[in-house]
């Protein structure tokens, strides 16, 4: 018989739009985070080389000393924060990272309070460990970003925690500094721990993504290496996690997933070492599909209402189109070939939109624009 902590768990719908893609002829994803580019070639080869080394037993949970070390010193390097590599747990992907930090941190009935679009997982790791939540709408006339305000009026007595992210999925948000330094501000009245979602570090474009780390050593933070190392299948992130957690979370990491791939952590070391002009020019890659992007979006007549400044998707409001959603979302696939998730997954304040990702090469997304500008002309509105 299925647990009623099962049967609550919804389906991720982009995964399910990839798997209708992947039986289409000559389908264009634009549904799915997967970066298009490979990892740096001094990651493979650090796998392969630790790998032959014999380096597949398992480690300590928290991780190996080295990637801790490592990931101390990228934030030193990057953001100017001193973190004590004790407080650095290595993880199997940063999803893991979530499932611990809402472990670590809510018991059953406790409330967190999140954003709505949000990360579409995020709801079932809070229903995971018996959570509620609250959530605080959030506009595209803001560009997407949270109101500290907004966030003040949310919150009660039984806020344990705010999850947050930035730059967002789905959105492509960037909160500003003052607004993360707000917001952990306003989590410290309420003795609410915020928990930062920060995967998408790096990918920022004409803006600074702010670490959480910047204003508080009280926070969780979560990054990882699949977003800007384009490293999805290696399934390696991190946790920095307050000094009254670290037990506990380390507790928590033995129990639930023993360890992260040994030889997947030395490549972490390698890849914290990419130089920065390679990012860059990634970076740049990723503004310009944005800007196809945007630009097709507004010669489709849809409204799109801001810019992303991070990640690599956009929203953009189908409710001008016939049917809802999801309707349009199959239409696209099966009369375009063009693969893009139903605005849904991600809140009830993405309903009337889907999600488009730019995670993949300019071609395809010329093609799909292509597509779609030869599919709208023939849609009544």
């Amino acid at each position: 018989m299925v647990s009623e902590r099962a049967a609550d768990v919804t389906p991720f719908l982009a995964m399910d739009v990839l798997e209708r893609a992947n039986d289409t002829d000559d389908a264009i994803h634009l549904e799915v985070g997967e970066p298009d580019f490979d990892p740096p070639d001094r990651v493979v080869e650090t796998a392969v080389e630790s790998l032959r080394a014999g380096n597949t037993n398992y480690t300590a949970a928290r991780g190996k000393p080295a990637l801790r070390r490592a990931i101390a010193a990228h934030y030193d390097r990057t953001y100017g924060v001193d973190v004590d590599p004790d407080r650095v747990v290595v993880t199997p992907g940063s999803a893991t990272g979530l499932l611990l930090s809402m472990a670590a941190l809510v018991d059953p009935g406790d409330e967190v309070v999140l954003t709505d679009p949000h990360y579409a997982c995020y709801p079932n790791f809070v229903r995971t460990v018996g959570g509620r939540m609250e959530t605080v709408p959030l506009r595209p006339a803001d560009g997407f970003r949270p109101r500290t305000s907004a966030f003040a009026d949310a919150m009660s007595a039984d806020t344990t925690a705010l999850l947050l992210n930035s730059p967002a999925n789905p959105t492509g948000a960037v909160m500003d500094g003052g607004t993360l330094a707000d917001l952990v501000a306003l989590a410290a009245e309420h003795d609410a721990t915020p928990v930062v979602d920060e995967v998408y570090h790096g990918l920022s474009y004409d803006v600074e993504a702010h670490s959480a780390l910047e204003y508080t050593d009280e926070a969780v933070v979560l990054d990882g290496f699949s977003k800007r190392f384009a490293m999805t299948g290696w399934r390696l992130g991190w946790m920095v996690v307050p000094p009254t957690l670290v037990d506990a979370v380390n507790r928590l990491a033995q129990n639930l997933f023993i360890c992260a791939p040994n030889f997947v952590q030395d490549a972490g070391v390698a890849a914290l070492e990419t130089p920065p002009e390679r990012l860059d020019a990634i970076r740049e890659t990723y503004r310009e599909r944005r800007d196809l992007l945007v630009d097709a979006v507004a010669d489709w007549g849809l409204d799109l209402g801001y810019t992303p400044q991070g990640a690599y998707y956009l929203l953009a409001d189908v409710s001008d189109l016939p049917g809802d959603a999801f309707d349009v979302a199959d239409l696209f696939l099966k009369e375009a070939g063009v693969a893009v998730t139903p605005g849904v997954d991600f809140g009830e304040e993405a309903a009337d939109y889907l999600r488009l990702s730019y995670a993949t090469d300019a071609d395809a997304i010329r093609e799909a624009i292509d597509r779609l500008d030869a599919l709208l002309a023939t849609v009544d509105r």
